[in-house]
């Protein structure tokens, strides 16, 4: 149990904590080799929203959607009309745009990396036009990910890659508004497996700061070779001022795309102590944008995200319980034992009560997933939905 002081501070914490939910998880993906249908997942962006809509409804943390324009704007702009008005209906407001300059054929061999001037056009035209969506719908972020790369030495020059790439980050910022800022994002391997064009964070970094001052580097906890030390490349990044986001899941292997906190919750509870020690080291808040981006097939599509927003709202919690003056303390002092207890205390405190009491405050359900289950909402959506989905082609979204 937390003392009433450590309640109020989780308190105060949880008034202005909020996660951002990816429409993408809320309809039928998969892997590589397929995906298997839900009868009550998403079909149109007006049910990817609506489903967010619950989500932010019984957890109270998830005001905005990011959304992909291919998946979401089939017009592209003449689409931003109706998301708008859907977002509105369904109680969320729009977040994060995603471009996507991976999926389609000419993208074969890259997007911004790609040696043909005309497939480096078109993923800028695309890319241009998310800007405008992002204007048109209030959206600050622009994310930025690419699946550029090569799977043979020799195959392309790493270095007129980088140079291309840097010419067309630097003509995407300066079409941004001074409200925009454009998250770029890395990936060690995959879809290539020779070389990623922006295979770390030093090199999202650089192009970052190529690219201009409304650039700053998203990190995907997914996104890194097996046991990297994520916390302090996010450590780094905040002291440089370069950290813009996250994309949070978890993963075993790789990019798995697993549901936060369901691997290691010890390492999202580390990333998010590294972010509150910033800010009282520094008395500065972190404008940082917390996002979601898994897409697991085999949980129910909401349940799962309300699960989510639970989990980072408690490993958010924990972080704040950790008392940096001592820490600091142990660390000046070389009190190794004593400063990982002192870290340990923390996430191991019980922190479920106090949440309970915040939701409470609000008027929301003590237990999200609960009261979610027993409104009828996901029975309802089969019912609506089961017909389309079942109709699906179980391929790869």
């Amino acid at each position: 149990m937390t003392t009433s002081a450590q309640t109020e501070l989780i308190h105060k914490a949880l008034n202005a904590f909020a996660i951002e939910l990816p429409s993408w998880g809320f309809s039928n993906t998969g892997t590589r080799f397929g995906k298997f249908i839900q009868a009550s997942a998403a079909t149109t962006t007006e049910e990817k929203l609506n489903d967010a809509g619950q989500v932010h409804r019984f957890t109270g943390c998830c005001p905005s959607v990011a959304t992909h324009v291919l998946w979401d704007f089939p017009e592209g702009l003449k689409s931003t009309a109706s998301v708008i008005a859907s977002a509105e209906k369904a109680g969320v407001r729009l977040g994060a745009i995603n471009p996507n300059v991976f999926q389609d054929q000419i993208y074969k061999n890259g997007s911004f990396g790609n040696p043909d001037p005309a497939a480096r056009k078109a993923a800028l035209d695309h890319i241009l036009e998310s800007v405008e969506i992002g204007k048109q719908t209030g959206s600050r972020d622009v994310s930025l990910w690419f699946a550029d790369g090569s799977s043979y030495p020799g195959a392309s020059s790493i270095r007129k890659r980088k140079q291309w790439f840097t010419e067309c980050l630097q003509a995407t910022h300066a079409k941004l508004s001074p409200q925009q800022r454009m998250l770029v994002e890395y990936k060690p391997f995959e879809p290539y497996f020779y070389h990623t064009d922006l295979g770390d964070w030093g090199m999202a970094l650089i192009q970052a700061r190529h690219a201009g001052p409304q650039a700053k580097v998203l990190v995907d906890t997914g996104h890194h070779y097996q046991a990297q030390n994520i916390e302090q490349i996010v450590a780094w990044l905040l002291s440089e001022n370069m950290l813009g986001g996250f994309h949070f899941n978890d993963r075993r292997y790789a990019d798995d795309d697993l549901t936060l906190g369901s691997i290691d919750p010890y390492q999202v509870f580390r990333i998010f102590n590294e972010v509150v020690g910033f800010e009282r080291e520094t008395g500065k808040i972190a404008d940082i944008a917390y996002m979601i981006d898994q897409s697991h097939n085999l949980k129910n599509k909401t349940e799962e995200m309300i699960q989510t927003a639970m989990t980072a709202q408690e490993l958010y919690a924990k972080a704040v319980l950790v008392d940096h003056e001592e820490l600091n303390d142990y660390q000046m002092k070389g009190e190794y034992i004593d400063a990982e207890e002192c870290l340990k205390a923390a996430f191991n405190s019980d922190v479920r009560p106090a949440i309970r009491e915040w939701r409470k405050s609000k008027g929301l359900a003590e237990e999200p997933l609960a009261a979610f289950r027993t409104s009828g909402y996901s029975e309802r959506a089969e019912r609506e939905r089961s017909k389309k989905n079942m109709g699906a082609v179980a391929s790869y979204a």
